[in-house]
């Protein structure tokens, strides 16, 4: 079966927004370039309606322009090598492929495989969530990482000493490639398909971590609120700079209270503690 090709031009800060939303009307697997994203599907998956859905919904704002082909036969291991290099996050974390070798100087380190699937530590939000990890003390603590993607977050909370994570994603390609990494690096715990409202992930947490986007974040705000314990960390980002107002005015009535927050490339990240 034949591989349909997008390359899409887009600003850089609606690359992984489109990642997301084509990931939802099944596209599966993406390459970042310097211009954009090429996204593939399964000719027999492909949803025109919904594809040009998702582009005139983001073609303004992204500033898109399109080309389509088609690819007969994608070694997506090989092509995913190509496009990926290691991160660092300060002294903190030191994320590699698999074949890629270790460096010394680093507190911990993530051995990712994402195999196309969202959140390998290269977008300012996933950066942002792992620095903001290093600020929280999770040694013994209930960690609920919430669309979790390729599971990155988890695996930080269970480096940084958390006794029990749990995680799901939407996504049963990242629940997939979730697992695949979890395996790589020592967890035990499975991640999960499903919502929120699906998963149902039973509180008390000490730490809630939630790398989504702001109109989920908003909806599902007083879920994370409920899950928490008094006193215990709300993790968010997914959203631009401009957005925190709204999502701080979303969490003060729920008893969250802003401790902690940072930008990159006008993408956002908060810390919040549960006051009540």
């Amino acid at each position: 079966m034949d591989y349909l090709e997008f390359k899409i031009k887009c600003l850089e800060q609606f690359r992984e927004i489109l990642i997301a939303e084509l990931s939802m009307i099944g596209f599966d697997s993406f390459l970042e370039n310097e211009e954009g994203i090429d996204a593939y599907t399964l000719e027999s998956d492909f949803d025109r309606v919904a594809f040009d859905e998702v582009i005139a919904q983001y073609k303004v704002d992204a500033q898109i322009t399109l080309e389509e082909g088609v690819m007969p036969k994608v070694n997506w291991n090989e092509e995913w090598e190509k496009n990926y290099d290691p991160i660092e996050v300060d002294d903190l974390v030191y994320v590699r492929a698999s074949f890629h070798p270790s460096v010394p100087g680093f507190k911990h380190e993530i051995v990712i495989n994402p195999k196309m699937s969202f959140g390998t530590g290269h977008h300012a939000t996933t950066f942002q969530m792992l620095r903001h990890q290093g600020e929280i003390d999770h040694q013994g603590k209930r960690v609920l990482d919430v669309g979790s993607g390729t599971g990155i977050l988890a695996i930080m909370a269970h480096l940084l000493g958390a006794s029990q994570v749990e995680a799901f994603d939407i996504d049963d390609w990242c629940v997939d490639n979730g697992n695949e990494n979890f395996d790589l690096n020592g967890l035990t715990t499975r991640m999960n398909l499903g919502t929120i409202r699906e998963v149902r992930p039973q509180g008390e947490f000490d730490i809630v971590l939630a790398n989504i986007n702001k109109n989920i974040l908003l909806d599902e705000m007083a879920i994370y609120a409920g899950l928490l314990k008094e006193k215990g960390f709300l993790l968010l980002s997914g959203f631009y700079t401009e957005d925190i107002e709204d999502l701080n005015n979303c969490a003060k009535p729920l008893g969250l209270e802003l401790i902690s927050q940072q930008s990159k490339d006008n993408w956002a990240a908060l810390i919040l503690q549960k006051k009540i």
